[in-house]
């Protein structure tokens, strides 16, 4: 009888003093559930701070409707692209693991700021509401500066957490060992099931809190949970598994090299091409048929035949690789900008209609975004444990289907969702009408919020389904080195998303206003036409996904790697 082998080491891995790992004492699901655990505190400080944003600068800063709508877009689009800057730094010097301790530190100090700016804010505020009736209360200069400067900390923080701690989680994990492949796979489903859960206690709990009681107690509660977040990362520190590079160069080098050789080849004739693989001893077949043009990269230059080297084939199709992520990058905006529509105009429109439920308490708009959450909750634990051993009986795969499948059905999803809100949204108008309260801003439409729900829902299976398919699928298609950068690739889909989005309103908002045209988004709901914004998100979402859908066709998933 043998003896299993306990102290099998981890290939490609090494302990937090750069020595090699056993599996039975590191990594695997005891150290991924610490690091979901701090990413779960960190969404709930996240999204203690964006989810009811959009209540805090119209209430608070006394920002239009518009105007707020677009400094939501514009701080969560920046806040989305930062994690390219995050991922860069940990994958090129830092390494993930202290790139998550700075990225905290920094969320402390900044999610403190951010208290800080609202315990000015608020004396003043009802202090001018109480002398001035009549006029809106505008805040201070030094308070917006403040408030401003914390957010975007905030942001800045985030661009560094997000995509490391999601692909050190996944390092947890040997993507060579069969048990733990397919483990793997269930991390990206339980990683946003937690994400979710934080997300369904920051909207039910935060916003009311942030809603009735004290903005600063709703940006200081975010502030603990941060605190607490980095104490229990730094506990699991001797289990974690690190990545071992070695002498390996750096990846960005490694793929930039690719393209410049490439350029620099330009010239080269396929002729040339053949002529020196066969001197090389290539053969066509190495190297995958498309990108050809990345194939010159092969080749020295003329430049460098005597003091440098042509490329190898390995390096050639990681370029490859990278390039070929671009398509599914680009279709997938349209998804984005959608994605963005749930913290702004859904939360607006909720704030219109009566909230009421029972005791005289007032449900908190922006506390319907929990439907998404839950949905995301029920919906994952669904497809985890049922759709997905069924499909893995017939397709043989760990994740049961495709990410590009997964993905596509999601965008399918996230444009009924859009049809659903503008159907909603005409019925809200004609009640507004029926009762007289078009010209009455302030007065509540008697029309129940619940009436909200199933877009929401649809929105949140949606999320399940493409925003888990492209953290999986961007985690698992860049180079190993490139992880983090994979990750942060597809949250600077929804930076690009929400900088879109803000371009299109702010466009929409020039074409339909002015010479006594009532603007889309007019101040008065009840005037304006949220239902003809939602109706050209459909039309989007219709072209992205059959752009998505060209694109998938012709997709090669890297080798050894069809999930």
């Amino acid at each position: 009888m043998e003896v299993p082998l306990l102290d099998e080491t981890v290939e490609g891995a090494v302990d937090y003093n750069g020595n090699p790992v056993c599996r039975s004492n590191s990594g695997g699901w005891r150290s991924a559930s610490l690091i979901i655990g701090v990413e779960v505190a960190e969404r709930f400080a996240y999204y203690g701070v964006s989810s009811n944003l959009i209540n805090f600068l119209t209430d608070q800063l006394q920002q239009s409707t518009v105007t707020a709508a677009k400094n939501v877009n514009a701080w969560s689009g920046t806040a989305s692209l930062l994690p390219l800057l995050g991922a860069f730094l940990a994958d090129s010097f830092l390494g993930r693991y202290w790139t998550i301790v700075l990225s905290s530190a920094l969320y402390i100090l900044g999610l403190g700021l951010l208290t800080m700016s609202a315990l000015i804010s608020s004396p003043s505020t009802s202090a001018c509401q109480q002398t001035e009736k009549s006029l809106p209360c505008s805040p201070n200069l030094f308070q917006v500066i403040l408030f401003f400067f914390s957010l975007y900390l905030v942001g800045l923080a985030q661009g560094g957490h997000k995509p490391c701690v999601q692909a050190f989680g996944a390092d947890q994990f040997d993507g060579q060992h069969p048990e733990e492949s397919i483990s793997k796979s269930s991390f990206f489903n339980w990683w946003y099931f937690g994400i979710s859960l934080a997300t369904f206690a920051t909207v039910n709990i935060l916003n009311y809190v942030q809603d009735n009681l004290s903005w600063s107690l709703g940006f200081g509660i975010p502030c603990i949970a941060m605190v607490l977040a980095l104490v229990v990362f730094f506990l699991g520190t001797r289990t974690y598994r690190f990545s071992n590079r070695g002498d390996e160069e750096n990846p960005f080098v490694r793929i930039g090299r690719v393209f410049i050789t490439a350029v620099k080849n330009w010239r080269v004739n396929s002729s040339e091409m053949a002529r020196e693989e066969e001197i090389r001893g290539l053969l066509p077949h190495h190297s995958s048929k498309q990108l050809r043009f990345l194939d010159k990269a092969l080749i020295a230059p003329n430049s460098l035949k005597e003091d440098g080297r042509a490329c190898s084939i390995s390096e050639v199709e990681e370029a490859k690789a990278v390039l070929r992520l671009v398509p599914i990058w680009v279709t997938c905006l349209a998804f984005a900008i959608v994605f963005s529509q749930s913290s702004t105009f859904f939360t607006k429109q909720g704030v219109t209609m009566d909230r009421s439920i029972a005791f005289g308490f007032e449900v908190p708009a922006a506390s319907l975004q929990s439907f998404i959450s839950l949905a995301i909750v029920i919906s994952l634990m669904i497809y985890d444990r049922i759709l997905i051993p069924i499909a893995r009986n017939f397709t043989g795969k760990p994740s049961g289907i495709t990410t590009l499948q997964r993905i596509g059905f999601g965008m399918l999803l996230s444009a009924i969702s859009m049809v659903i809100a503008a159907l909603v949204e005409i019925k809200r108008l004609k009640t507004a009408q029926e009762y007289g309260l078009v010209d009455l801003p302030k007065a509540t439409v008697p029309l129940s919020i619940w009436w909200l729900v199933p877009q929401y829902v649809l929105f949140g299976v949606a999320d399940a389904f493409t925003m888990v398919g492209l953290q999986e699928f961007f985690y698992d298609q860049v180079p190993s080195g490139l992880r983090s950068i994979g990750l942060s690739l597809y949250l600077s889909i929804f930076g690009i998303g929400n900088f879109l989005s803000s371009f299109l309103i702010s466009a929409i908002e020039k074409l339909t206003s002015g010479n006594g045209k009532q603007s889309w988004f007019d101040n008065n709901l009840n005037k304006a036409h949220l239902d003809y914004f939602y109706w050209l998100l459909v039309g989007l979402s219709a072209l992205g996904l059959a752009a998505f859908l060209f694109s998938t066709r012709t997709y090669i998933y890297n080798k050894g790697n069809t999930m």
